[in-house]
């Protein structure tokens, strides 16, 4: 028995049992009523949330691949890895003109050295 939170059979069996002794037979009964509403409501939220940005989207929500977006796919190596093995963007080569025209229009600004205030550490 696998769902949602990766909880075999035995690991749910013994959180039943613990809740058994900490809550009581008697309000048991009660709070999973309760606990079931909440899921009822949850699901409803978030099928209405799915309805909502599906209609608000439109067609660009097909476009969407939503599995890219699982946060359990996450994986930071994996992104630094393909972060850093992408060849860097090509930079288009500007002709000789164009850089005379940006000189002379723009001349290169004077770099100046940051002032220094001791008084703002």
């Amino acid at each position: 028995m696998t769902s949602v939170f990766d909880i075999n059979g035995s690991e749910f069996f013994l959180i039943l049992v613990v809740a058994v002794l900490v809550i009581g037979p008697e309000r048991l009964p009660k709070y999973a009523a309760q606990l079931g509403a909440w899921v009822r409501t949850l699901r409803e939220f978030l099928r209405a949330a799915k309805v909502r940005v599906d209609a608000e989207l439109g067609e660009q929500a097909a476009d969407v691949d939503w599995t890219a977006l699982d946060p359990r796919r996450y994986d930071p190596r994996r992104i630094v890895r393909e972060a850093l093995l992408d060849d860097p963007p090509a930079v288009p080569a500007v002709s000789a003109s164009v850089r005379s025209y940006t000189s002379q229009v723009r001349p290169d600004p004077v770099v100046a050295p940051a002032p220094y205030d001791d008084e703002a550490t």
